[in-house]
């Protein structure tokens, strides 16, 4: 999925007609902790909180100048499903969001905030996203995928702007949920020519996408119970599969003891919230630490959308349980 010189170009023009850029820095005191360079693209910055809006600004976009102007529908945890409602209302669409029935309550108030028409239905994602697909037919509603080329293109923006700031780093960490964001590094390291080693991060209570990068396939799992809801995936999408498997170098397994961990330190080090799939970038550098010495690595903090009664528990030394 290498996008063109054209394509980037439009997106960043849609992209940027609603938001800035996002910053990605140096922090001294994660220097300091990690004992190496490490760049932060503070996606969590964004209006939104995440980086999915990107996605979002452009694939709405594109519908609507192809003149699919009908209502959406889409499956999400939350950071997907704010991004969609959000650009649907820039072009005058209405747009239905399907939840699981434990997902996180912020997120609900924020989706529903942004105009969404919010369902709360089945047990994890997967099972939202089937009943989505039922009433999807039922209602004539076009489906807004999680993973779609114009959603990675749109994404992918931010990979370019971390590039252009940081040059060719030795490595990148980047959560995968459904897998755009990973694949969004992937189009712009290869657009742009680097040899950037991209790492892909997954839970090790959601580890599809870990399992397929060792079998060659789209690969499932029977549940994804992890509190980083970003991550929470059980099936692996084919095609975002496809372009993981051919352009990351490893699939990096990280727990949630991790996860909170890196949440601490990244609050000690910069001041910054970051929800469970946000920290697990830096979750992996932290563990890959000894392999890493000496390297330059980048790590995507992709959303800092998670509850304050959470974030408390976390800032104070618990692992959330779900």
């Amino acid at each position: 999925m290498l996008f063109s010189s054209d394509e980037i170009a439009r997106a960043k023009e849609i992209v940027y007609a609603t938001l800035p850029a996002t910053p990605q820095r140096v922090w001294p005191l994660m220097a300091d902790a990690l004992g190496q360079e490490v760049w932060v693209k503070h996606e969590n910055l964004t209006p939104l909180g995440a980086f999915k809006v990107r996605g979002g600004l452009v694939h709405m976009r594109m519908r609507q100048e192809r003149g699919q102007t009908d209502g959406v529908i889409s499956a999400s945890t939350g950071n997907h499903g704010q991004s969609i409602p959000f650009a649907a209302r820039h072009e005058g669409v209405a747009a239905v969001i399907v939840v699981p029935e434990n997902n996180s309550a912020e997120k609900n108030a924020a989706m529903r905030a942004l105009g969404a028409e919010l369902i709360e239905t089945g047990h994890d994602f997967n099972a939202a996203k089937k009943a989505m697909e039922q009433m999807a037919s039922e209602r004539g509603l076009d489906i807004v995928p999680s993973f779609h080329p114009e959603l990675v293109l749109g994404v992918s923006t931010y990979a370019h702007e971390l590039f252009d700031e940081a040059g060719e780093l030795d490595a990148v960490y980047v959560p995968i949920g459904m897998g755009s964001g990973c694949c969004g590094v992937i189009s712009a390291r290869d657009a742009l020519g680097l040899k950037t080693e991209v790492i892909g991060v997954v839970s090790t209570e959601a580890n599809a996408y870990a399992r397929s990068f060792r079998s060659g396939k789209a690969e499932a799992t029977n549940s994804a119970r992890t509190f980083a809801e970003g991550m929470a995936v059980r099936i692996a999408h084919e095609d975002a599969v496809a372009m993981i498997n051919k352009g990351c170098s490893r699939i990096v397994e990280v727990s949630d003891d991790e996860i909170a961990g890196a949440m601490r330190l990244l609050f000690r080090t910069t001041r910054t919230v970051a929800e469970g799939a946000g920290a697990a970038a830096l979750a992996a550098l932290m563990q890959e630490r000894p392999a890493m010495a000496g390297k330059r690595a980048g790590v995507v903090l992709s959303g800092g959308n998670i509850d304050a009664a959470r974030f408390a528990r976390v800032l104070a030394g618990e692992t959330p349980k779900v």
